[in-house]
């Protein structure tokens, strides 16, 4: 109801316009555009909290709906995910776990749904993105190895580690292994990819800021697979497998070394090495709308 009253220009009714205000006076041409552009904005960015709105005022549960109003999103969402990680293993990242979730939590599920439009699957997102910077503060707390080869696979590992129930990442592949919810699963290998070479320190801008991330995105995809299926003791077995898949990409890395110092097919390659090397890493732009932006000052 708050983006509701945000979003309605002052005076201006939400039912039909026929071209008056609600105090008796005539619409002018800036009431009418207030009113379209506060429509439009409704339209846009409101829904949820429209749904939530009407099933408060629907129940009369202004209690748990101001409760929630006083807690930020993340705060929501992390309570949701607690709850929901003792029901994955039965049922999954589903609607069913979703709701047990709200309920465990005592989260109202018009608030539930709000921060999490699409139910189980923004979980699982979360739970992802959680599993990411433990590992990423693990980076940061622990002694790291000299070679820059064993850095990446101890980052692998730290982020394997991280995961305290390997059935709510086996539940996670199935999920993100369906056709609708598979960009979603990619977009989560590449953020795990991009947040441990930016963890590292990587500086590439160019072609290799793209090549390092798809490598090292397919090595933790494939280690994941074999993981879920190790019964070895400390998971050795899939440590001795991560190894060995560094040590393929290096041998990649060995072949690129040799063309670029072989006379003829470096001039060969000249064309499309100059192609690539006008690719650019992607850089935030600040300057566009669509974007939140801590509060200044």
């Amino acid at each position: 109801m708050g983006c509701l009253l945000l979003c309605r220009p002052a005076g201006l009714c939400i039912g039909p316009v026929r071209g008056k205000r609600r105090d008796g006076a005539a619409r002018s041409l800036a009431d009418w555009r207030d009113y379209r552009a506060g429509r439009r904005a409704a339209s846009r960015h409101c829904a949820a909290g429209h749904r939530v709105a009407q099933r408060v005022l629907a129940d009369g549960q202004w209690s748990s709906y101001l409760d929630g109003m006083a807690q930020s999103p993340k705060e929501i969402t992390d309570q949701l995910l607690d709850a929901a990680l003792m029901h994955v293993p039965f049922d999954g990242w589903s609607e069913t776990t979703f709701r047990a979730a709200a309920v465990d939590a005592g989260i109202d599920r018009a608030m539930a749904r709000a921060v999490c439009p699409r139910g189980a699957v923004d979980l699982a997102l979360a739970y992802h993105a959680r599993g990411d910077a433990a590992m990423v503060a693990r980076l940061q707390s622990d002694d790291l190895p000299d070679r820059f080869r064993d850095k990446i696979a101890a980052a692998v590992r730290f982020r394997l580690e991280a995961v305290e129930d390997k059935e709510a990442v086996r539940r996670g592949t199935t999920l993100f292994a369906l056709p609708i919810h598979a960009a979603d699963g990619a977009r989560a290998i590449w953020g795990t990819a991009d947040t441990i070479w930016t963890a590292l320190g990587d500086t590439s801008d160019d072609i290799n800021w793209y090549t390092k991330r798809a490598t090292l995105a397919g090595v933790y995809s494939a280690t994941v697979l074999y993981w879920l299926g190790d019964d070895s003791i400390d998971n050795q077995a899939t440590w001795e497998f991560l190894d060995r898949r560094i040590d393929g990409v290096m041998q990649i890395e060995k072949v690129k070394a040799q063309v670029r110092d072989n006379k003829l097919l470096s001039g060969l390659l000249a064309g499309p090495n100059w192609l690539m090397g006008q690719v650019k890493a992607p850089q935030a732009r600040k300057d566009m709308p669509g974007r939140w932006t801590s509060p200044q000052g």
